[in-house]
């Protein structure tokens, strides 16, 4: 009798679980969505642009970098590393971004180029600072978790957290610290 109980109530079940399993189809799907109209929305309004040229190719490669290690792509961050070394010998203070840059694009794990990222940060953070920007604004984000739990910054054209030295592991890890404009 309860051998044939079981049995009877195993298709109910079993569309339960089918049911149960499409809405957290639906559900991830709606909050992919929600995450891009956010993405959209957060995007910078005015284009950001550094005063001087050479400082702005700096940055622009430090984005694709930022960008790599928040993809968690260790091979896109040493090829934007290698651009940043390279960019960074045309600056005349350039020498300590391009030795960073240089590290990254030789690190041989994500974690290593992370840890990298670090002192790199701060070095175009500075750059940044005393260059001035002619157009945009600029955050300085700091994830006090980053650095073995003794924090980091990175810069970023975006208000909304997404951090670099975790990824998607905790991608919003972090809180504006600074605005540069």
């Amino acid at each position: 009798m309860l051998k044939k109980n079981i049995l009877s109530g195993l298709p109910l079940l079993a569309v339960i679980l089918l049911a149960a399993c499409g809405n957290s189809g639906e559900q991830k799907k709606a909050v992919k969505e929600e995450h891009a109209q956010h993405a959209e929305t957060a995007a910078p309004a005015v284009p950001v642009k550094l005063k001087d040229d050479k400082a702005q190719a700096v940055y622009q490669h430090y984005v694709h970098l930022t960008t790599a290690l928040i993809n968690s792509d260790s091979a896109e961050a040493k090829v934007a590393g290698e651009a940043i070394e390279a960019a960074a010998k045309e600056l005349p203070a350039g020498t300590a971004i391009a030795g960073s840059a240089r590290k990254i694009a030789g690190a041989p794990t994500l974690a290593a180029q992370r840890a990298e990222y670090v002192m790199l940060s701060n070095e175009v953070i500075a750059l940044v600072k005393s260059t001035g920007l002619s157009s945009g604004e600029l955050y300085v984000d700091f994830c006090p978790m980053a650095n073995d739990d003794r924090g980091a910054n990175w810069l970023t054209a975006r208000r909304d957290i997404q951090n670099p030295y975790f990824g998607d592991e905790m991608m919003t890890c972090g809180e504006v610290e600074d605005t540069i404009k």
